[in-house]
């Protein structure tokens, strides 16, 4: 047909009532038979239907005769005649009911929130076929891969794509209901949200970006602390926090304002000391959130603050999802109610070259699973209607943990309790799409709003170079990235976390079935990585993760760093009467630093202990790649040792610890990520090597604590040797405090240090 009767055509559909169109599209042709008509009588209208008024298959009659109604239509037509009492219903109905939610989902909820035989085995079923789709996992024991890219989505379309129900979960090609317009509403001037992915780059700019200098301006914030904001892009703007913060002031999307005071009330003061409804720590860090700057918080610990930033940065990503959401679908119901047709007006441009908006990056699936339930809260908060969880029961099952699993006998410090709680598997990857009244778990990454993942899930999905199964299109519109718990993946493999920033924001391979007429500018320019607000937690100050975020955050609105310098070190928890001899390395550059450290303990350090009075001797290294030329050293040089690492099997930590405290092997080469998935405790240490300072500034202490005297007068025969260079500022700061690690910096010479047991 020509392209006045189609927008004829679809003038008279959107006439129809809800039930109408449902009926319509199910079976295609109307039956008002469950349809209450007016009270009116109407006269029947006959219609003489002839065979030009069908679907005509040639272009040019369409055009040349005049525009004529088929009779079908007609009939459709007089279906509209529905009483005023009957649209205010219809209207209820529908702010109530989610408007993308699939029919197999709107009709799945009753009065009580519970779900009817029939619907669980449809819906069970639909969760076979997913599960089946989704089983793109490396291991093929994992159902929530991700779909492939095109050579690999031909190849097998039934491992990596969920074809069948795709366009159930799909924003861009789901028939939509009429959206009221309140959700569309939001101001562009005042709104976070809207300012940022409306604002346009030019080209100068992005151009400029990689020869402007970076500008730096440094605040105190009261909770925060010291904050460093910088940016390459344009006139650095800074902002105080104010005293007092109002919800509405926030823009939080619906029901966010009404939920979020309920989620967040275990950490709030009971009767609360102000109104607001954040923690002070919160209220900063959401702050900083919403304005859509990056973020990188280095002062996450498990044990104080873990729970209070999951709970913020789970708002922000839901609202931001939430937000999307209402603009796609307000811009929709515009774009039919003014008739326009494909690439009419750009100002309806409000998605991405793929739908997932949100990556949310997790060590461990307890993480994961507590991010999930965080959600849930989030949109259901105290409403008696529940909201609809798909795959609920399966996610559960696989995230969840068995409290009798973990030895009820393991006395480990509080910290290791808080970090390895649950389940601790970290290899998974999880889809979840969000609708206002449902969330649909292991969703098709391309159906997905959110992706929840840790970086192993992520690596075997991306692959490397030359892999035919491997895929990344799914990060390429992503607008958050939320990197929590970053320490940890030190101890895991920082590879996977560099890998995973390499294919951040790439354009993708393959279309994905997208809607080139909807897609945002700066996205088919490929310049989603200055749009992309990149927030990362961790509980420590690293060379490593300070790299990655100077690196690959270039949000064009700004950076926001904690820098906030230690004055006590770890070693005033020291509790046996030790002396520290801080050993300093002169290195050129940082590229040799790990040869010179090489050199300089087998030159310098290692003669002083082959004496067998030095028996009894633990070496500390933090790298695994360091312990390995050792251990190969040692071999080489048939020296009296044993080895632990990460590796070790059971038997063999078993055998090394008994020939160490019975002084059988003279040397002990323990890595530090064996102690920081172990934490065992190493008997009959009298002399111990630090090769290079540990990552985690307690581990310091928590090694030379280790040191207990088997017969009296042990204590006097004890040492602590510890090597260090310029490059390792930040580490030596967190150990020995910071207006310490200056003074011995600036020396240049070793430092001896005696810990008394009450510093």
């Amino acid at each position: 047909m020509g392209k006045r009767r189609s927008r004829s055509q679809n003038q008279l559909i959107s006439s129809l009532t809800k039930k109408q169109k449902k009926h319509l599209r199910d079976f295609g042709e109307e039956h008002p038979f469950h349809d209450r008509v007016s009270r009116k009588g109407g006269k029947p209208q006959i219609c003489q239907v002839s065979e030009s008024s069908d679907t005509s298959n040639s272009e040019s009659e369409a055009e040349s005769e005049p525009e004529q109604v088929s009779g079908y239509h007609k009939l459709l037509a007089t279906l509209k005649n529905v009483s005023e009492e009957e649209k205010e219903d219809e209207e209820e109905e529908e702010e109530e009911e989610d408007s993308v939610v699939d029919d197999a989902e709107m009709n799945c909820e009753d009065d009580d929130g519970d779900v009817s035989a029939e619907e669980e085995k449809a819906a069970e079923s639909t969760e076979r076929q997913e599960n089946a789709a989704l089983s793109g996992d490396a291991e093929g024991k994992d159902g929530e891969g991700p779909p492939g890219t095109g050579t690999s989505q031909q190849e097998s379309p039934e491992e990596f794509t969920d074809v069948q129900h795709e366009s159930l979960f799909s924003l861009e090609t789901n028939f939509l209901e009429e959206e009221s317009g309140d959700r569309s509403s939001l101001k562009a001037s005042q709104d976070p949200f809207l300012q940022h992915v409306n604002k346009e780059l030019k080209e100068k700019e992005i151009q400029a970006f990689a020869t402007n200098p970076k500008t730096t301006h440094q605040l105190k914030w009261p909770v925060l602390g010291q904050l460093v904001f910088s940016s390459k892009f344009q006139k650095l703007e800074t902002f105080k926090p104010p005293k007092d913060i109002d919800l509405k002031s926030l823009h939080l999307q619906k029901p966010l304002e009404t939920t979020w005071t309920k989620t967040n009330s275990q950490f709030l003061s009971d009767p609360p000391k102000s109104s607001s409804p954040f923690t002070p720590l919160q209220k900063e860090l959401f702050l900083i959130m919403n304005s859509y700057r990056d973020l990188f918080y280095p002062e996450r610990t498990a044990l104080k603050n873990a729970e209070e930033i999951r709970h913020v940065y789970c708002l922000h990503a839901i609202n931001h999802v939430l937000k999307a959401n209402a603009q796609v679908l307000g811009n929709n119901s515009r774009r039919r109610s003014q008739k326009l047709g494909v690439g009419d007006d750009d100002d309806f441009r409000d998605q991405g070259l793929t739908r997932p908006k949100v990556l949310i990056v997790v060590p461990f699936r307890e993480a994961a699973l507590r991010v999930v339930q965080l959600f849930i809260s989030l949109l259901e908060g105290d409403s008696k209607k529940k909201i609809i969880v798909s795959n609920k029961k399966r996610f559960q099952g696989e995230y969840g943990s068995d409290p009798e699993e973990r030895p009820p006998n393991l006395k480990r410090p509080e910290d290791y309790e808080a970090v390895f709680v649950g389940n601790i598997d970290d290899h998974f990857r999880i889809g979840v799409a969000v609708l206002q009244r449902s969330i649909r778990l292991y969703a098709p990454f391309y159906s997905s709003d959110i992706l929840i993942a840790s970086p192993l899930g992520l690596r075997t999905i991306i692959g490397g170079e030359g892999e035919k199964k491997r895929d990344f299109d799914f990060l390429s519109s992503v607008e958050l990235l939320i990197i929590d718990q970053a320490d940890i993946y030190l101890m895991q493999n920082w590879e996977h976390v560099l890998h995973l920033m390499n294919h951040m924001n790439l354009l993708p391979l393959d279309s994905h079935g997208v809607d080139f007429s909807q897609v945002r500018m700066w996205s088919l320019n490929n310049w989603s990585k200055y749009y992309r607000q990149t927030l990362l937690f961790g509980a420590l100050q690293d060379a490593q993760i300070n790299s990655v975020f100077n690196k690959y955050c270039v949000n064009f609105q700004g950076q926001v760093a904690v820098k906030n310098v230690p004055m006590t070190g770890s070693i005033s928890h020291v509790l046996v009467q030790l002396p520290h001899v801080f050993q300093r390395m002169e290195v050129d550059s940082l590229a040799s630093v790990i040869d010179v450290r090489f050199n300089f303990f087998v030159n310098k350090i290692l003669p002083q202990y082959r004496d067998a009075v030095m028996s009894h001797t633990l070496i500390y290294i933090p790298s695994y790649f360091d312990f390995v030329r050792l251990r190969n050293f040692f071999k080489k040089e048939e020296l009296n040792f044993t080895h632990i690492c990460e590796y070790t099997q059971k038997s063999g930590v078993s055998r090394a610890r008994h020939f160490f405290l019975q002084g059988e092997k003279q040397f002990l080469l323990l890595t530090e990520r064996f102690h920081f998935y172990k934490r065992y405790t190493i008997k009959g240490i009298r002399n111990l090597i630090f090769y290079e300072l540990p990552t985690y500034p307690h581990f310091y202490s928590e090694i030379c604590n280790m040191l207990r005297a088997t017969n009296k007068g042990e204590e006097a025969t004890w040492t602590c040797t510890v090597l260090y260079s310029k490059y390792d500022a930040q580490r030596l700061a967190a150990v020995v405090g910071v207006e310490r690690a200056a003074q011995m910096l600036q020396s240049k010479k070793n430092v001896h240090l005696f810990v008394t047991g009450e510093n």
